[in-house]
C-alpha cells in the first residue's frame, strides 16, 4: 500500500493541531504561590521614580513601550531609551518569596529592587555568571527577617541585609533586552 505525502502531511498537521500548547499565559504556579504578573496586562503595576506614579491597569505597555507585554511575556525593549522603572502597586513588608522566570538579551543590564537590595542581572558577572544570553532561567529572591537571599537556576548567588522594612517589588530597565515571565509571590 502506497501512502502519498500529501496524506502524511495532513496526519502530521492533525497531531500538531491536537497538541496541547503552553506558554506563560498557561502557566500555574507553585503551592502557596501567586501571580504577581498575569502575562496579559500590567495589573497591579505602576510606573517608579517618576514625580507621579501612573496606575498601569489594563495597560500592555509603560514608558513609550520600554516595558511590554507580549505573548505573556515581559518585554524590555532596548530600541526605546531611558533608565526606567516599574514597581508592584503591593507594598511587601514581611518574609516574602518571589519568583520570576528571566531571558536575559543582548546587552543586559537590568535590575530588581526588594526591601532595599538591588540584584543586577548582567550576564558573566560575578554574581550572574552562569547566566547566559538567550537561556531562560528562574530567579528568586527569598526575605526572611532582615536576610535577603538570591537564588539563580536554584543555586544562590548572594545573600545580604535588607535596608528597608518594606517595600514595592520594582523593575529596572536600565540597558539591553531582557524577558520576564512567570512572576510569582508567596507571603
Amino acid at each position: 500500500m502506497r501512502i502519498s505525502p500529501f496524506a502524511i502531511l495532513l496526519a502530521c498537521l492533525s497531531t500538531l493541531l491536537t497538541v496541547p500548547r503552553s506558554g506563560a499565559a498557561d502557566f500555574t504556579p507553585e503551592p502557596g504561590f501567586t501571580l504577581l504578573f498575569n502575562g496579559k496586562n500590567l495589573d497591579g503595576w505602576q510606573t517608579a521614580k517618576t514625580a507621579t506614579p501612573e496606575p498601569l491597569e489594563g495597560k500592555t505597555e509603560a514608558f513609550g513601550g520600554r516595558f511590554k507585554v507580549v505573548d505573556g511575556t515581559l518585554v524590555y525593549d532596548p530600541s526605546v531609551k531611558g533608565n526606567l522603572y516599574i514597581e508592584t502597586t503591593r507594598e511587601f513588608a514581611k518574609d516574602v518569596h518571589i519568583k520570576l522566570d528571566f531571558n536575559a538579551g543582548p546587552k543586559c543590564n537590568n535590575d530588581f529592587f526588594l526591601r532595599g537590595t538591588k540584584f543586577d542581572i548582567i550576564p558573566g558577572t560575578k554574581e550572574t555568571k552562569n547566566v547566559k544570553e538567550g537561556e531562560w532561567l528562574t530567579l528568586e529572591i527569598i526575605v526572611q527577617g532582615d536576610k535577603v537571599e538570591h537564588k539563580i537556576g536554584g543555586e544562590t548567588v548572594r545573600t545580604s541585609k535588607a535596608s528597608a522594612p518594606s517595600s514595592r517589588f520594582m523593575l529596572r530597565a536600565e540597558f539591553g533586552a531582557i524577558q520576564i515571565r512567570n512572576i510569582r509571590v508567596k507571603e
